[in-house]
């Protein structure tokens, strides 16, 4: 793991149920807060909040048209995601591989 500041801030965001959801909501594409709010039957500064910590860790991105928020997901950071979890599962195979050589 070269940073592992970064994977904790990544996993610390993804730490609640709601993140997921959303996250979840914008695997379908961008979508704007009052569509957000009406899937996941959240009130707004609550789902504001957690807008707000993915947005920080960049696993979310955001862009206005007027006075509508949209958001989507961050293509590259989903991509770090995977390859961080990825590399938990090599590294457990190769040490079990070694142990037992």
């Amino acid at each position: 793991m070269k940073n592992p500041a970064r994977a904790a801030a990544l996993f610390h965001a993804l730490a609640d149920q709601t993140r997921l959801d959303i996250l979840d909501e914008l695997r379908g594409g961008e979508c704007c807060v009052c569509e957000l709010t009406d899937h996941l039957q959240a009130g707004q500064s609550r789902l504001s909040f957690h807008l707000k910590v993915l947005k920080d860790a960049g696993v979310i991105v955001d862009r206005r048209d007027g006075r509508w928020m949209y958001y989507s997901l961050n293509t590259d950071v989903i991509e770090e995601l995977s390859g961080l979890v990825e590399s938990f599962r090599l590294q457990k195979r190769s040490r079990r591989a070694a142990s037992c050589g």
